[in-house]
């Protein structure tokens, strides 16, 4: 950029047109916050916050448009598409992997419908009184007749029979033999089986038992049975050790409960036990290299070790760390950091008061770059890219709260951005602008560029010349290298 145009247009906050700050592109925006027009790169943006956005980006084949976002969206991925609103109407299309176009109907918890041309895939249901779903609710098919009278489910090879959802149910499947009659008594076994991978490589899948009775108050399971590091008591001790005739990876692992007055567990890594459940816990966490006393839970923990080391007297004080994580508090919640460093990532946040004050810094550090976000709510948001790119709003009475949420930034933020800085130090750029463009100011290495109260005040100047408007009408025009009046 090395100039503005002597019959640009100004007279925000009614009606302004100006370059993007911090990347190539064009934004127009008229009547305060109530309408923006936003070209930057090949994403395009037009909305009427909060009303209505329009993001389209023909390069990827993509459109999203918000209607009182979150209220109701409608999303576009090539031949992919989706309209939602909230999470309990749902409508959603495309073609799938297999080449076939699928079609998706959702009034959720009540109505789900798929429609493809795969007769097999097509499904129906009403719930409470007919119908079966595949692929949906975590399972990977669903049968039911007046539910919860009688519900059949699948995921992978195993199935359960319910009856009087949650009371009843028989299991089955892949070496799977269950039933239980809830909350009273139940049992479940399974035995060792044998997997192949996409390799053709077969291996061993741990079998387990799991009993419980008058639940929650008692419960006795064994894991990973017939795998590799199974463990068993030595004599006198009441310690595990190894056991050498057993292949596979995972290792034995041992549970009972007698809640809330005892619970134990019991693996080849890792052995804890529990009195008094949940306050007061001993962990031995062999294979992670640190011991735990927990007492009462969670106000007061302490853990030693190579792995972790942990002091907690809750809400007073928390430190906690190991090799990778970082995590402290004094007088929770006023004051709490945390750390996460697996090079090349390493990520700090500070907070006061949950999002009352929040830094975060991420550091690239094989690049040896970093970004940071500064959050005051309800205050200012401030952000700073990789590429030092800085940007400063002010107010931000959401945004602290849902960080990078470009919904919000679409379709609320301007409603309540009373002031707006960006400054792009590779370029020289920056820009503010207080109310909507009442004041706004431009500068660029080569030009300066301002305008007040509806653009009844303008001024700007290039490498060339200088000039003034005042109520729109050019009053003065000079050259300044030689500061001589030009023609106006």
């Amino acid at each position: 950029m090395t100039g503005f145009a002597e019959d640009e247009f100004h007279a925000g906050l009614l009606y302004d047109q100006f370059p993007l700050t911090l990347a190539a592109g064009q934004r127009t925006e008229a009547v305060g916050p109530l309408f923006y027009d936003q070209q930057k790169d090949s994403e395009k943006i037009w909305a009427f916050p909060p009303f209505f956005s329009r993001t389209t980006d023909p390069d990827v084949e993509y459109r999203e448009d918000d209607f009182l976002y979150p209220l109701l969206t409608y999303e576009s991925y090539g031949q992919e598409y989706r309209w939602q609103f909230f999470e309990l109407w749902s409508h959603a299309g495309g073609q799938q992997p297999d080449d076939n176009h699928v079609k998706r109907f959702t009034i959720f918890p009540f109505y789900f419908q798929q429609r493809s041309p795969d007769t097999n895939e097509n499904y129906t249901a009403l719930l409470p009184f007919y119908g079966h779903l595949q692929h949906r609710l975590f399972r990977d098919k669903i049968f039911f007749v007046m539910f919860p009278i009688y519900s059949e489910t699948q995921k992978r090879d195993i199935v359960t029979d319910n009856y009087l959802y949650p009371f009843f149910h028989l299991r089955h499947g892949d070496g799977v033999s269950g039933w239980q009659f809830w909350p009273l008594v139940g049992n479940e076994h399974k035995d060792v089986t044998t997997q192949t991978n996409g390799f053709g490589d077969i291996s061993m899948v741990g079998g387990y038992d799991k009993f419980f009775a008058l639940w929650p108050i008692y419960f006795k399971s064994t894991i990973n049975i017939g795998t590799n590091s199974m463990i068993r008591p030595r004599r006198g001790t009441g310690r595990y050790i190894k056991s050498t005739d057993n292949s596979g990876a995972n290792g034995l692992e041992t549970f009972l409960a007698v809640v809330p007055f005892y619970l134990q567990a019991r693996s080849f890594s890792r052995d804890s036990t529990t009195v008094l459940w949940p306050f007061f816990s001993w962990i031995d966490e062999r294979g992670k290299k640190y011991h735990e006393w927990q007492g009462p839970w969670p106000f007061v923990i302490f853990t030693r070790g190579e792995g972790k080391t942990t002091s907690r007297v809750w809400p007073l004080f928390s430190q906690s760390h190991n090799n990778e994580l970082e995590s402290d508090s004094y007088l929770w919640p006023i004051y709490t950091f945390r750390r996460t460093h697996s090079d090349p990532l390493d990520l700090q946040r500070t907070r006061i008061v949950f999002y009352l004050y929040e830094n975060t810094v991420e550091k690239n550090t094989a690049m040896g770059v970093d970004k940071r976000r500064v959050d005051a709510w309800p205050f200012f948001t401030y952000h700073r890219d990789f590429n030092g790119n800085r940007r400063l709003q002010i107010l931000a009475p959401v945004e602290p709260a849902v960080p990078d949420n470009r919904g919000i930034e679409r379709n609320w933020s301007p409603l309540w951005s009373l002031w707006v800085s960006e400054n792009n130090p590779q370029s020289g750029a920056s820009r503010q602008s207080f109310l909507w463009n009442l004041y706004r100011h431009e500068s660029t290495p080569t030009s300066r560029k301002c305008s007040l109260l509806f653009g009844l005040f303008q001024y700007q100047s290039d490498s060339d010349t200088k000039w003034l408007r005042l109520f729109y009408i050019p009053v003065i025009k000079t050259h300044p290298k030689t500061g001589r009046l030009a023609d106006l």
